[in-house]
């Protein structure tokens, strides 16, 4: 039990961060939109990383550093392109306001009158795209979920994969609270004003991460 609460406590505290990962999981919360798909790829897909590095191949990118190189530039330029997308959301004025009471509308039409509006839904597909850019196009999530949970599982030799089974139950709770438990925020962006101002820190912080991302290629 132990060893599957070291897994447990490791993870959270490794996800528990101000991401790109966790901001879109967040908007996409608050949205009500394909919150479901977006969290369980972001579940399953650290699950798969963590038993990959779990079963020891987590070497393979200790061995080839050029890999991380190379996500350190495909996610930075993928950080840095959403948040002026969501900028661009911001200076257009096209954040929608969210409807506190009711769920969104199930159509592709955003109405605004008296205040009010109904949230404009994006096609399912962009957003499983977006998800999955947001998760496999972050180093990081290679160094923690993969050398870094995988290396410290390791130690525990035998019982490793209760190590593991803590760790992707972590990831799980968190993504789910994170994606479901956004739309308790509903009641304060009930306006376009709102989703503007939402979708400027949000821009804000994409390219600062994207920025950062690529920092350490020519620093380190």
């Amino acid at each position: 039990m132990l060893t599957f609460l070291s897994g447990l406590g490791l993870m959270y505290s490794l996800i528990i961060a101000v991401g790109a990962q966790n901001v879109f999981v967040l908007r996409q919360g608050l949205r009500r939109e394909h919150v479901l798909p977006v969290v369980l790829i972001c579940a399953v897909s650290d699950a798969v990383l963590v038993l990959i590095g779990t079963a020891g191949l987590g070497f393979l990118i200790a061995e080839l550093p050029w890999l991380i190189i190379a996500a350190r530039w495909l996610g930075g330029i993928s950080l840095v392109a959403y948040g002026i997308l969501a900028a661009r959301r911001a200076w257009r004025a096209e954040g929608e306001a969210l409807m506190a009471d009711a769920p969104p509308a199930s159509g592709a039409e955003t109405a605004v009158q008296g205040g009010a509006a109904t949230l404009t839904r994006t096609r399912l597909t962009p957003v499983l795209v977006a998800t999955l850019a947001f998760t496999f196009l972050n180093p990081n999530v290679y160094l923690d979920t993969v050398l870094l949970i995988g290396s410290i599982a390791a130690t525990h030799g035998d019982v490793r994969w209760l190590f593991a089974a803590g760790a992707i139950l972590g990831s799980i709770t968190w993504f789910f609270a994170l994606g479901f438990g956004a739309r308790h925020l509903g009641r304060w962006l009930r306006t376009p004003r709102a989703w503007r101002v939402l979708d400027t820190i949000i821009a804000a912080l994409l390219i600062v991460m994207g920025v950062l991302l690529v920092l350490p290629v020519f620093t380190g």
